[in-house]
């Protein structure tokens, strides 16, 4: 067989294998993002953690429409692509705005309407944004802690965010546990390790009476007590 057309059997092997992963994402998508390329990334993500990551297959039990707050723990970087695998409406996150801005990401970020926190300065903007978007009817997550942080390290204090957007929008919680990734402490490394990440949701919340630091602590005691503990 000539050299071209060892060339143009590969060609058509690659392009039939692109088509392939192609229609296998849009099977698996579940979140309606309004758009086919949204909606096909989605797929990709699921096909990604259901797969390689081995991550069962749960869902939020969030309303078919309507505002919510999706919220969990914070071990790595695999954290967002497990949550957003498990919900079947769009999660916008709030994240930092160092994250936000990762050479090559900023494109996707945009695309999934991620909101970027001023941590150093105006974070309060931020809030108002996800606040917008919660008026809207539109489902926001976030890492109340505001850092990743491991069980093995001393507790630290949830932050208000949470507690603000839930009591001004009167929207309910989802926390959600986070278990079993392989690279813990670590957002490019935990990705790429193939482990067997656990997701637990657990039962919606929402803030009552307007006692906002009891509902966060409360939401705290949730997001940092393991599966295992809590049976």
């Amino acid at each position: 067989m000539s050299t071209t057309a060892i060339t143009l059997l590969a060609a058509i092997l690659i392009a039939a294998a692109i088509a392939g992963l192609i229609r296998a994402a849009g099977k698996a998508n579940e979140a309606d993002w309004g758009d086919a390329v949204s909606n096909h990334i989605d797929g990709l993500n699921r096909l990604f953690v259901r797969n390689y990551h081995r991550l069962e297959k749960v869902h939020f039990d969030l309303p078919d429409e309507g505002p919510a707050l999706v919220v969990a723990n914070h071990i790595s970087g695999l954290d967002p692509l497990l949550l957003m695998a498990s919900s079947k409406r769009p999660l916008h996150f709030l994240i930092a705005k160092e994250e936000y801005e990762r050479p090559g990401l900023k494109w996707l970020f945009d695309r999934a309407g991620v909101i970027p926190v001023e941590r150093t300065s105006r974070p309060e903007r931020a809030l108002r944004a996800a606040l917008r978007a919660l008026e809207e009817g539109k489902v926001i997550a976030l890492f109340p802690f505001g850092r990743i942080h491991l069980d093995s390290e001393p507790p630290i204090r949830i932050k208000g965010g949470a507690g603000f957007l839930a009591a001004r929008s009167q929207a309910p919680v989802y926390p959600a546990r986070i278990e079993g990734v392989a690279m813990k402490d670590s957002v490019i490394r935990a990705v790429i390790k193939r482990g067997h990440p656990k997701l637990y949701p657990l039962a919606s919340i929402r803030v009552e009476d307007e006692d906002t630091r009891a509902f966060l602590d409360k939401l705290s005691g949730l997001l940092s007590t393991t599966i295992k503990e809590a049976t």
